[in-house]
């Protein structure tokens, strides 16, 4: 049936806070969804020119924090905020990858926005469906939520199959 073919993901998650930038996880996704012809949108490899967020953008903020130049940190993270918010509006479905160890400040507002504007949701949370925020479990439904990354993968096959139908956040268009 292929219902994913050509719908948009933005992949949310941490990264100024994580060691890799939140890398690892992205690169291990992005084959398997473009495997289903799914368009990812990838904060760490933004489709712009702009708002990049490499190893070398990175240094340079750490070091306007460290500098105590926060005017030039605002300057710098408002074009992030205002693209990766533009790809979350963009986007038909996230996938959020959280982990208690790493505080997620931006993908929380991601969430928020995405969850506003009814997208699906589908939470990978590293310690476990047990151990996601109770918040989230009134945001949107706990069947997209999930504690490995095969069950995650597995629900996403069984969207682009058919196989689950009754949702109230997936709407597909015959264009």
């Amino acid at each position: 049936m292929n219902r994913l073919k050509g719908q948009r993901t933005y992949l949310a998650g941490p990264i100024d806070r994580c060691p890799n930038g939140g890398l690892t996880w992205r690169e291990s996704i992005t084959p398997f969804l473009t495997d289903l012809g799914v368009i990812v949108l990838n904060p760490l490899n933004k489709p712009t020119e702009i708002a990049k967020e490499d190893i070398e953008s990175r240094k340079a903020r750490k070091a306007l924090k460290a500098s105590g130049d926060f005017d030039g940190m605002r300057a710098a993270m408002k074009p992030i905020r205002n693209v990766d918010l533009r790809m979350v509006d963009i986007s038909d479905f996230l996938i959020v990858h959280l982990d208690l160890e790493v505080y997620p400040c931006g993908s929380i507002e991601e969430i928020v926005l995405a969850n506003r504007q009814k997208k699906p949701i589908i939470l990978h949370m590293e310690q476990g469906k047990n151990q996601v925020p109770d918040w989230c479990f009134a945001m949107f439904p706990h069947e997209t939520m999930f504690g490995n990354w095969n069950e995650l993968k597995d629900h996403l096959l069984d969207i682009n199959d058919g196989t689950i139908t009754n949702t109230d956040r997936w709407y597909f268009f015959n264009l």
